[in-house]
């Protein structure tokens, strides 16, 4: 899962598999999330794709904030 925050105070979560191959994703970087294996960009905020060869978004991931703490949903 990757946890992101899009805004002050907004979180988001994301599967962590890019929507690609299937590899794991390897970083957040100025507002987007990177997959380094094929190079697909996905936004922080909605999890949809900046640049491909991903053609499909990321897939949401339901999550909790209680505090300091985020919980899987």
């Amino acid at each position: 899962m990757v946890v992101t925050q899009p805004t002050e105070g907004t979180i988001r979560a994301y599967s962590a598999t890019c929507t690609h191959q299937g590899c794991t994703v390897t970083s957040v970087v100025d507002g987007t999330i990177v997959c380094a294996c094929h190079n697909s960009v996905f936004d922080i905020a909605d999890g949809s794709v900046r640049s491909g060869p991903a053609g499909a978004p990321l897939p949401a991931a339901n999550v909790t904030v209680d505090g300091d703490a985020i919980r899987m949903a």
